[in-house]
This record gives C-alpha cells, structure tokens and sequence, in this order.
C-alpha cells in the first residue's frame, strides 16, 4: 500500500526529489568549477614562484653588476665606464621588467575561485528567493 498517494503526498514527494536531484547536479558542476580554478590558481601560483626566483637572482646580479660599474667608473678609462654603465643599466631593465610582470601575476593570483564564489552567492540568492 503506497501512503503517499493515500495522503495526497505524491506530488510534494515527487518535488523534492527532483529538487534534490537537481541540487546535486548543481554541487557535482560547482565541484567541477573549483577543480577547473584550483588549476588555475596553481598555475599562476607556480608562475608567481618561478618569477620571484628569477626577480630575486637578476636583483643580486643587478645590485652586483651597479657595484661593478661604480668601481669602473673610477677605473682609468672612460671606455671601461661606459661600458660598466651600460651593462648594469641592461641588467636594471631586465630586473625592472621581472619585477613589473610579478606583480602584475600576483595581483591576478589574489582572484582565486572568482567564479565558483559568484555561482555560489547566486546560488543562495536563488534559494533565499524561493524561501
């Protein structure tokens, strides 16, 4: 004997089992979502590293490399000087563009789930609607 259809339930049963089959195919793509920008992050994260490896050997060869040319530059030809200059010059542009593009990577690693967070709140804006 089935007593839900005696109680006139069926139809409110019938409800919420597709609204619980439906709420797990929203987590299951929410859980997909995050995977998809767990990835993401630690490629950035894996990016931001290497880069702060390579800013912080190209500021020792800079800082040496300035050191060098101000030890030139009192050296007896001016030729030595320019060249000593010229080269940490190079060397401060380079450790100036490492710098510019870590930065700008670690500002967009600070946005990490962006998505899944804005799926989520419009998620629960759904659910507090239909309460």
């Amino acid at each position: 004997m089935n007593w839900f259809s005696l109680l006139g339930l069926e139809g409110f049963v019938a409800r919420w089992r597709a609204n619980v089959i439906e709420a797990a195919i929203a987590a299951e793509d929410r859980m997909d979502l995050a995977r998809l920008e767990w990835h993401d992050l630690k490629r950035r994260l894996q990016q931001l590293l290497v880069l702060t490896i390579v800013v912080g050997g190209l500021t020792v060869v800079a800082l040496t490399m300035l050191s060098l040319a101000v030890l030139v530059h009192f050296w007896d030809t001016p030729q030595r000087a320019t060249v000593a200059w010229l080269l940490a010059g190079g060397w401060t542009i380079v450790w100036a563009a490492s710098l510019a593009t870590l930065v700008t990577i670690g500002q967009r690693a600070g946005s990490g789930f962006a998505l899944t967070r804005r799926e989520l709140a419009h998620d629960w804006r759904d659910i507090k609607e239909r309460l």
